[in-house]
């Protein structure tokens, strides 16, 4: 997704969740990344960030006479392709998809990067774009290493730290007074950090784990078959999940499957609040979980904006396509997936009466974090610009000035 502006933020976000594993012989080149499993949040959070953008352009306090545009870009929650973007924002060269009949081939230095959602992907960028300074704002990467500014100078975030929650975690554990448990994380960094702290502090106050287990979504089906096998075996009856939404969407599949209720669950913020998990939840697995999650938040206008998907086509590309299909379950006529069976799209198709996991509301806290986010930039701009009735245009941007 892109529009042109005096001043370019960038924006990266998953709008898929996932990619297709493929072992590369090394005989040929490798072919790009298949990314798979279409996820509307990515689509949300892209939404939240043009509404905060158009909200700014609009505005005669805030940056007067300065139009911002963006550049967005899908991640897949793949860190290779999360670098690949960054480098490509870093540098100005901005062809990372593929071939088009309109390529964005643009040079545009971004002042600011909004995202990416996980930990994992927002380490790797930071730590590739950290020498250059570019501000990269992230709205729910929660692991508490990246705090550390020796390694990530420039990263920045609108949601709290995973020091607090995982120390929370352990507390609230105690307060039941559950002292022998199992726990599972999603096997990247902010799995594996959060369960550290998480089991340091468990430690320190009485609390011992019968088995921690890690897991990914794109992991085999046998990594699944073994965790089940040794809950099953377990004594314990609490299991803290330290997980992402999307590794515990797979995973809650399989242990519907065997029928794994009567455990009690404590959750992190990655999925506790998440109506859509619950969703998904439809054995009943999850019944009872507790856990901690964010402040609930309301950001005026934000809702009606983002359920007019239409400006979302910014241009007619295959994304926006498979995004709107799924959306109405409709098919446009050109389209290569189309069948006979299913309804033809108008393209004017609306989303009253509509209800899925993108008309789904509930995760407005994370959408303001994206909001505030780029409000933040706008902000630094703002003051560095000068800005009062007018701002001074003569002023050359850096991004370490910025950051």
């Amino acid at each position: 997704m892109f529009k042109d502006g005096d001043i370019m933020l960038g924006g990266i976000f998953s709008f898929h969740s996932s990619w297709k594993n493929r072992r590369d012989s090394y005989m040929d080149k490798p072919l790009p990344l298949q990314c798979t499993s279409l996820n509307f949040r990515g689509f949300q959070f892209a939404q939240a960030m043009l509404f905060a953008v158009e909200e700014i352009n609009n505005s005669t306090d805030l940056l007067p006479g300065i139009s911002l545009g963006y550049r967005i870009y899908d991640s897949c929650g793949s860190i290779a392709k999360s670098v690949r973007v960054a480098l490509a924002f870093a540098n100005g060269n901005e062809v990372v998809s593929q071939p088009s009949e309109v390529p964005c081939t643009r040079p545009a230095q971004v002042q600011a990067i909004m995202g990416e959602s996980s930990s994992s992907p927002c380490m790797a960028m930071a730590t590739a774009i950290g020498p250059f300074h570019i501000p990269m704002i992230s709205h729910f990467a929660t692991c508490a290493c990246l705090s550390d500014k020796s390694k990530y100078p420039s990263f920045l975030r609108t949601i709290p730290s995973d020091y607090y929650q995982s120390r929370a975690l352990a507390q609230l554990v105690k307060h039941f007074g559950w002292t022998w448990v199992g726990a599972i994380r999603t096997n990247d960094d902010y799995g594996n950090n959060g369960m550290a702290t998480f089991t340091e502090t468990a430690q320190q106050l009485g609390i011992c784990l019968e088995y921690s287990l890690s897991f990914f979504r794109t992991d085999p089906p046998d990594k699944i078959q073994k965790i089940i096998d040794i809950i099953k075996a377990s004594t314990s009856k609490v299991i803290i999940a330290f997980l992402s939404h999307m590794d515990l969407d797979v995973i809650l599949h399989e242990f519907s499957h065997h029928n794994l209720t009567g455990y009690q669950w404590v959750g992190s913020e990655g999925w506790i609040f998440d109506s859509q998990t619950a969703a998904v939840d439809k054995n009943h697995i999850l019944d009872g979980a507790i856990g901690l999650s964010i402040p609930k938040a309301h950001v005026s206008g934000m809702r009606e904006f983002m359920l007019d998907v239409r400006p979302l086509n910014v241009s007619s590309n295959e994304m926006f396509t498979t995004f709107y299909e799924t959306l109405f379950s409709c098919k446009f006529k050109q389209s290569k997936s189309s069948s006979r069976n299913q309804k033809e799209c108008t393209g004017r198709e609306d989303l009253t009466g509509v209800q899925n996991s993108f008309t789904d509301m509930s995760l407005m806290p994370i959408f303001n974090n994206v909001y505030k986010g780029v409000y933040a930039a706008a902000h630094t701009l703002h003051f560095i610009l000068s800005c009062n009735k007018t701002c001074n245009t003569k002023v050359q941007l850096d991004p370490f000035t910025v950051s």
